[in-house]
């Protein structure tokens, strides 16, 4: 459920969205009474699923509602509206660290405030006994007025009362920023989990990148537990030895290896820079940090931000497990993942415009075709010739399924070994999606990663099945699952694949009808008749004018028609769009940098 531009919540008036988490939206109203903006967080639908979990909310607010600090993002009220819990918190005008980070290093000062300031909070709240467990620069806000708040406590679990604010299924934290012990699942966690994260802050201003990111969530998730630190001097030479043994500390993979307290970890971090006689300015890395966001759990409030939900893996058996997939193909990797469109999630300087397989928006797809997934086609081979040997890690992948024939990671091991050594052998790769929908029944989380793996090697067809098979359980409301199937079906519109698949098409009408005729028009024009195209494009314009992937093909339609002005003023009105999803801005900025 989402609230409305204009609508009256309780005391407030909804002015605007700010933007939307994994848990939650997030809103700028306004509360007549008091003559003061506010912010209302409302909670996913998917929470009152569990029947006890509004009783829950209402505890815990109660007591993070009593959090008074300075460097924290005050919650003022809780109440619900049709049924919907919403939290009030304070409204702070002003960018997120992360938005901070993303244009480039910090000054000096800028870093101080941060470190003082989360410090400062974080501290205090562990004194009251409480966790915020998902520390990471999207949840620090920099005021217009100087002052660094850190935010998102609303949901936060509380250390002392060891009750959990989510179902058991599931735990808080981002991937990059995760500790050990969350990556794990444990549930006995302490000060040590908070203090790891902001360590990975820490890094990341320091050194210029994350420790650890990859391109799923359970490769980094595997790294927080298993792998080695990445050394801060290996990555940046300039950061002092002082510093760096500051760093591995903060870091340890064992809680009890780790500072005491954030208070001590921050007076070893500022005695390390003091000590260390090196300028900050001087030694922080110079360029744009680059961080890699997570497919699964995506970082868009832009003021107050939502905590991201990560399945629950209960044993590192099972982590190492389920991240064998990531951990033998990360190095075969053709392109990254989803939602960047082959480039890479929501910061275009980081995608990789000539990989393998990227279905772009401007190629003729018709010549073209789509890397792995365009070798599919209909009159392709199927079967791997007699007697040909499989090679070694299709084998391997083929003796996990054997093995755990009902486990879906097994033939989602399976699927992407095929479309990386024998992408000819359709029969084989489709036969695997069957199986993953066979076995995953229900479980989101599943198709997610399936999905995301299946589009990081330019597999549409593969993505779109399985984002669609999301949205069919988790509802219209998971906008993030129908940006992802968005996509998915844009780019397998483009592909020859796409002809015969009336059934697929036929799921896709009952959730979106509009997105089932933008993807019937962008074959239509590749592959079929092109004033037809052009008909349906305009059905679907009249169907509903707010996708901007309509003006999206419109553009690419006429830059195949060599009309490159025209183009160009379609291109830069999709920038007044009311909400344009990252892949499409990714595609408008590489579209017009590319022009004539």
């Amino acid at each position: 459920m989402a609230f409305d531009t204009g609508e009256n919540v309780g005391s407030y008036r909804v002015m605007e969205k700010l933007g939307r988490g994994g848990m939650a939206t997030v809103y700028k109203a306004y509360h007549a009474n008091l003559d003061r903006y506010v912010a209302l967080k409302v909670l996913h639908p998917a929470f009152l699923e569990d029947p006890n979990f509004l009783a829950r909310f209402q505890r815990e607010a109660r007591l993070v509602a009593k959090l008074e600090h300075t460097n924290i993002v005050p919650v003022y009220d809780f109440a619900e509206h049709d049924e919907q819990p919403y939290l009030v918190m304070k409204y702070i005008e002003g960018d997120t660290l992360k938005a901070h980070l993303n244009k480039g290093r910090l000054e000096t000062d800028e870093i101080w405030k941060v470190v003082e300031a989360v410090g400062a909070g974080l501290g205090y709240a562990h004194q009251q006994g409480i966790l915020h467990r998902d520390i990471k620069p999207s949840n620090v806000i920099m005021a217009k007025d100087g002052k660094a708040y850190l935010a998102d406590f609303g949901l936060a679990r509380i250390a002392q009362s060891g009750e959990s604010t989510l179902s058991s299924d599931m735990i808080m934290g981002t991937p990059q920023y995760i500790s050990p012990e969350q990556a794990k699942g444990e549930k006995n966690l302490d000060n040590g989990t908070d203090i790891y994260s902001f360590a990975v802050m820490l890094y990341e201003m320091v050194v210029g990148q994350v420790p650890f990111s990859s391109d799923t969530p359970f490769s980094i998730i595997h790294d927080h537990i298993y792998s080695p630190l990445p050394l801060p001097h290996l990555v940046n030479p300039k950061v002092p030895d002082e510093v760096e043994r500051v760093l591995l500390k903060a870091l340890s993979k064992e809680r009890e290896d780790r500072y005491e307290s954030v208070e001590a970890l921050n007076a070893a971090f500022k005695k390390a820079w003091d000590d260390s006689d090196i300028d900050m300015a001087d030694a922080t890395m110079t360029s744009p940090i680059q961080n890699i966001p997570m497919p699964p759990s995506p970082d868009i409030l832009e003021r107050v931000s939502a905590s991201t939900i990560i399945p629950e893996q209960k044993e590192e058996a099972d982590i190492a497990k389920k991240t064998k997939i990531s951990e033998k193909t990360k190095k075969k990797r053709k392109i990254w993942p989803f939602a960047a469109a082959g480039l890479l999630v929501l910061l275009a300087i980081f995608f990789i415009i000539n990989a393998a397989g990227q279905d772009r928006v401007f190629e003729n797809l018709s010549e073209a075709g789509e890397e792995g997934a365009g070798q599919l086609e209909e009159n392709a081979p199927i079967p791997v010739p007699i007697g040909q040997e499989a090679p070694e890690r299709v084998e391997e992948a083929r003796q996990w399924v054997n093995d755990s024939p009902d486990d879906p990671y097994a033939h989602i091991e399976l699927a992407l070994m095929l479309l990386e050594e024998q992408p000819e052998n359709r029969e084989g790769i489709q036969n695997e999606v069957r199986e993953i929908e066979r076995t995953a029944g229900d479980n989101i989380e599943i198709y997610e990663v399936a999905g995301y793996e299946f589009a990081s090697r330019g597999y549409w067809r593969g993505a779109t099945l399985m984002f669609l098979r999301a949205v069919e359980i988790s509802g219209q409301e998971d906008i993030y699952m129908l940006d992802n199937l968005r996509e998915s079906a844009y780019k397998f519109a483009g592909s020859p694949l796409s002809r015969n698949e009336s059934g697929l098409l036929d799921r896709i009408t009952i959730i979106d009808p509009t997105l089932t005729l933008i993807a019937q028009a962008r074959h239509e024009f590749y592959y079929g008749d092109r004033k037809a195209a052009q008909e349906i494009l305009e059905e679907a314009k009249r169907q509903n004018a707010k996708y901007p992937e309509i003006p999206l093909l419109r553009a690419e339609i006429l830059l195949q028609q060599g009309h490159f002005d025209e183009a160009r003023g379609i291109l830069e009105a999709i920038w007044d769009f009311p909400e344009v999803p990252d892949w499409i801005a990714v595609e408008v900025d590489k579209a017009l940098s590319e022009l004539p």
